[in-house]
């Protein structure tokens, strides 16, 4: 496996124990929207934007879990 980007590392990718492809899904398209952000925050000059990324980046990884929870809920 190739070295994971920013956004794979932040959703955690590798961690999927029971091995379920919708939560590899959902973390693969949580990924891609981090990586879009941390770009702009790496090439933005504007200190605005570099923390509005840091703020989106920080409630996606937090709508992730949430999303990860819900595929895995058992009741």
């Amino acid at each position: 496996m190739s070295e994971q980007t920013f956004g794979q590392k932040a959703v955690g990718l590798s961690f999927n124990p029971s091995n379920l492809s919708d939560v590899d899904m959902v973390k693969r398209g949580f990924a891609e929207q981090i990586d879009i952000l941390h770009e702009l925050r790496q090439h933005s000059e504007d200190p605005e934007v570099k923390r509005l990324c840091s703020v989106a980046i920080t409630e996606t990884q937090t709508a992730q879990m949430w999303a990860v929870k819900a595929l895995t809920w058992k009741s």
